[in-house]
């Protein structure tokens, strides 16, 4: 039998999942000193995961690493699957018989839950489906949000819940140049929304969007952020966590959330300085020490009701506790965001706690305090650690997966050689899957090119996935 790794017996490997994780995950591979055969199976036609559907479309640098995912799949020995849903077009067990490794990449697709009564009321929303629906992501197409709403309400204080608070703040004008989809511009174009809330459960010194995102919120074109002075106040754990070397980063997002606290400067009428100071029309309240506990309305979101908090504990250990003091807001529209969490997987052990595949340096274990390793199941990205980190975070825990995945190989039960590809072909042949390769999927991304030019847009999705496969007959 030749050696697993050469060119007479590759190593064949399938990846589940295109977003940033399953791109590095492969690169690592591909570039490894072994022969592979590498197969990227995404349930999307269009691959790169959140950095499409997930960024921000006024964030267009941070898009900019789809240009080096596309790099990564120009070895030959890279092969994509896209349109292709693992648990339904093949199984994982199928993947498992005809590869040496799967390594599942799938990221966190939902919203973790607030846990309270009123939670499923309609106008209550997660951050996750608004973001993919106003990003073009074709399972969310259809969703619909209503914004005839003065007052809408973000439970979270992160990057994601950042991002739903600017994109509600800021004109048609300001992202008519970016690549949101033009049916959540159409919406957003008629919004009605002029108060947002984006409410957290601790103080400004624990703030967990990044500093470049909380800057924004001073630079919005017709919406005034504000923070109350009083919750400016640090008390003595917050102040000595700031004080500390390591809270330089915590220390310039408090000073920003500071900033917002300070009587604002009229502004100049845009057209005319020498008229009267010009009101802005929205206005973004940033507000701490806060929890939902209900939400109330008849069929339908009308009123928050929150509960105050206090801050106790040593410095970096602090938990925000209830005081019992109740407060309401009357708002139409809610969106939490508390955190992403994966979803579970046929074939594959979760932790549903946790939200994660359990594993072992990226080594899938049973989910149970053995933590027995499960021969061939491997996994990387935010399915694997939780969401955390930037994109470029994934490079490195790919990586250490692949690198545990490099130490079994010479400890591999079944060494021989592996279908691989010619596999996937046949099952989705046979359950006629109608899936795409990556030239197809750069026509595709070639016609968003093209039609976002006319409109001064970098691109301009599409978000139908029968769309999609309509320019490739």
């Amino acid at each position: 039998m030749s050696k697993l790794g050469s060119s007479d017996n590759p190593l064949k490997v399938a990846i589940v999942g295109a977003g940033p994780s399953g791109f590095y995950a492969a690169d690592a591979l591909i570039t490894s000193e072994l022969k592979v055969e590498v197969n990227l199976i995404e349930k999307l036609c269009a691959p790169y995961g959140l950095v499409r559907t997930g960024v921000a479309p006024d964030h267009p640098l941070i898009k900019k690493s789809i240009e080096k995912f596309a790099v990564m799949a120009e070895p030959e020995e890279f092969n994509y699957f896209g349109n292709v849903a693992v648990g339904k077009d093949i199984t994982v067990d199928q993947l498992k018989e005809s590869h040496h490794a799967v390594i599942i990449t799938m990221g966190a697709e939902t919203d973790r839950k607030l846990g309270i009564p009123g939670e499923d009321l309609k106008g209550s929303h997660t951050a996750t489906e608004f973001v993919a629906w106003y990003n073009g992501h074709p399972e969310y197409r259809e969703r619909e949000f209503d914004l005839s709403h003065e007052t809408a309400v973000i439970i979270g204080q992160g990057n994601v819940a950042a991002d739903v608070a600017r994109i509600l703040s800021k004109t048609v004008d300001e992202l008519k140049c970016t690549d949101i989809s033009q049916h959540a511009l159409d919406v957003l174009e008629d919004s009605k929304v002029k108060n947002i809330y984006v409410v957290g459960r601790r103080g400004p010194a624990q703030g967990a969007m990044t500093s470049k995102e909380l800057k924004e919120f001073g630079e919005l074109r017709e919406c005034d952020t504000f923070v109350d002075p009083a919750e400016a106040i640090l008390n003595k754990s917050s102040q000595d966590e700031l004080s500390d070397r390591n809270g330089r980063a915590a220390k310039k997002i408090y000073e920003l959330f500071a900033g917002y606290a300070e009587p604002k400067k009229a502004h100049k009428a845009r057209s005319f300085p020498w008229t009267r100071a010009y009101v802005k029309p929205k206005k973004c309240h940033i507000q701490f020490l806060r929890s939902p506990v209900e939400l109330k309305g008849n069929k339908k979101l009308e009123t928050v009701v929150f509960e105050k908090n206090a801050l106790s504990g040593d410095p970096f250990k602090q938990s925000a506790r209830g005081t019992g003091d109740l407060e309401e807001l009357k708002a139409g529209l809610l969106f939490r965001s508390i955190g992403y969490r994966g979803v579970a997987l046929d074939g594959v052990p979760f932790h549903d706690a946790w939200g994660v595949i359990p594993n072992d340096k990226g080594r899938v274990t049973e989910d149970n305090e053995n933590n027995v390793v499960v021969p061939q199941l491997y996994t990387a990205g935010w399915i694997k650690r939780g969401p955390s980190g930037i994109i470029g975070t994934n490079k490195a825990c790919a990586n250490e997966t692949i690198a545990e995945l490099m130490k079994d190989i010479e400890n591999l039960d079944d060494k021989k050689s592996k279908l691989g590809n010619k596999k996937i072909y046949e099952v989705l042949d046979s359950n006629k899957v109608r899936y795409i390769n990556f030239i197809e999927w750069e026509v595709i991304d070639k016609h968003e090119v093209d039609n976002g030019k006319p409109k001064g847009k970098p691109r301009e999705k599409f978000t139908y996935t029968d769309e999609m496969l309509g320019l490739l007959t």
